[in-house]
């Protein structure tokens, strides 16, 4: 190579890369000494954390608020539509994206609400209080010590129980994404976190001068740069930070990006080392100028790729610990094999989102409805033997009939879904053995705190999609549930 063809060489960006994803430890040393030690691995991106949001329409209620408590637990970011944010602070605390909605008014479920939404726990419901008013007495009335004849307070039944869940079905059936999808990277909307997880690896780490970066604008992450062959190089590419814990995507088929590219050819990398320079799984997909299409990526399909040569003896990804990803623009495509559609010079690549995809269907919306909903009207009821919410169902302004439209918006929408219909709601700590019923029979009690938990539960399992379940608590007191076993024995809803 002549010097004409020879380029500066940029040191200090090839030690600010190797610095950024902490290649060398003395490095990060001294710039912990310049900048002070993160604290507690706080910017360490969390492959385990639960990337999509849930939405949680009454999250200040009593079902609600402890939802919201064991989603945070779980690491699920969580979203609460709420009428006054003040209150809702008070109650459910600042960890919880708040936003101001009212379900009974479908135009203010809008994107901003359901923006990167994967799930929706529905667990509105009108207030019914003593007649006599909030007196010191209500706790007994929720804990079932003595009866208290009962009114609405507020908003109608049929305002909220089905109007108002038809609203929440309708916005949900617009935005919620496909349910055997898993959300990885939503860039529409990214956070702090996200923008700080990708760097550039370009050929500067080989010699080379190209330079990329990865901006965030028009709701999009754009890797755009200027790629050159210069001193034999010839890539650019940006890199995430290694995860800890990895992604486990082992129920899926691949991942997918929604793109909007240059026309030239592009490569993606699995990584599921956490070595700088290990082997990396790649794929190399095409785009169309200026036009926005999805990318299907089958694991199957991933070439193991070590510096662009193929690993003949390498085994097929473990899905189950991709630690890290990468998106690239090169000269070559595999084992010296050039990219037909390669052009040096300026690039860019717009991606909205990865996702896995072609995983078991999960239900998306759960709706906490109510044992009894059914009952009134129906022939053979003797009333003497009925909760009080059944035998008052008028005089409550119907409400466990417009529970029952509210439930049947939802089966009618085509979401996968849960329904859950607890038996009379306690205060008490739960932990008991659950029974499960259909067909709207059993009369009990349980705890809030159970129901939050099978509101957490059914999100991840596929034989409570499109079911509908009436549940109450046993005596014993139990260490473990077998949820897998308590709902293989229902059937789905027809």
């Amino acid at each position: 190579m002549t010097d004409k063809n020879r380029s500066q060489w940029d040191l200090g960006r090839f030690i600010e890369t190797l610095t950024y994803f902490e290649v060398i430890p003395f490095l990060n040393w001294v710039q912990e000494l310049i900048q002070g030690r993160p604290k507690d691995n706080q910017n360490r991106p969390d492959g385990g954390r639960n990337m999509g949001v849930i939405l949680v329409a009454g999250a200040t209620g009593g079902v609600g608020k402890r939802v919201v408590r064991r989603s945070l637990e779980r690491g699920y970011k969580v979203r609460a539509i709420v009428r006054d944010i003040d209150r809702a602070r008070s109650i459910i605390g600042n960890d919880v994206d708040l936003v101001v909605a009212d379900i009974t008014k479908p135009e203010t479920l809008n994107s901003i609400v359901m923006a990167d939404v994967q799930a929706v726990i529905c667990c509105t419901a009108v207030r019914v209080q003593p007649v006599e008013g909030d007196t010191a007495d209500r706790a007994k009335y929720y804990q079932g010590v003595k009866f208290y004849q009962p009114e609405i307070v507020g908003d109608t039944p049929e305002n909220v129980e089905y109007q108002g869940v038809k609203n929440l079905v309708k916005a949900a059936t617009k935005y919620l994404p496909q349910a055997s999808e898993k959300l990885i990277f939503d860039f529409t909307n990214p956070s702090i976190e996200l923008k700080n997880i990708w760097g550039a690896v370009d050929d500067v780490v080989m010699g080379g001068v190209s330079a990329s970066n990865m901006q965030f604008v028009e709701n999009t992450a754009l890797f755009a740069g200027n790629v050159s062959t210069a001193n034999s190089g010839g890539f650019a590419s940006v890199r995430t930070k290694n995860f800890d814990p990895p992604f486990n995507l082992s129920d899926y088929e691949g991942v997918k990006l929604r793109v909007r590219g240059d026309g030239q050819r592009y490569k993606i990398f699995l990584r599921t080392e956490t070595q700088w320079d290990g082997v990396g799984y790649g794929y190399s997909f095409d785009t169309v100028a200026n036009t926005w299409i999805d990318i299907h990526v089958p694991f199957a399909d991933l070439i193991p790729v070590f510096r662009a040569k193929t690993v003949k003896d390498a085994p097929p990804i473990d899905s189950s610990k991709v630690c890290s990803f990468q998106l690239m623009l090169s000269k070559f495509e595999y084992d010296n094999a050039l990219n037909p559609k390669f052009s040096p010079g300026s690039f860019s690549l717009q991606v909205e989102s990865i996702k896995a995809y072609g995983g078991a269907t999960l239900p998306q919306f759960v709706l906490v409805s109510s044992a009894g909903v059914t009952r009134p009207g129906r022939p053979g009821i003797n009333l003497d033997e009925e909760p009080p919410a059944v035998k008052l169902n008028d005089q409550l302004g119907g409400i466990l009939t417009w529970k029952l439209k509210g439930e049947d918006s939802l089966r009618e929408s085509g979401i996968p879904y849960t329904i859950i219909r607890p038996c009379a709601l306690t205060e008490e700590a739960g932990g008991k053995e659950l029974i499960f019923e259909q067909g709207d029979n059993i009369r009990g009690k349980i705890s809030r705190e159970d129901v939050a938990e099978i509101c957490m539960q059914v999100l991840k399992l596929a034989n409570a999609c499109n079911v509908t379940f009436e549940v109450k608590e046993g005596e014993k007191t139990v260490n473990s549930i077998d949820w897998q076993r308590l709902f293989s024995n229902l059937q789905r809803d027809k």
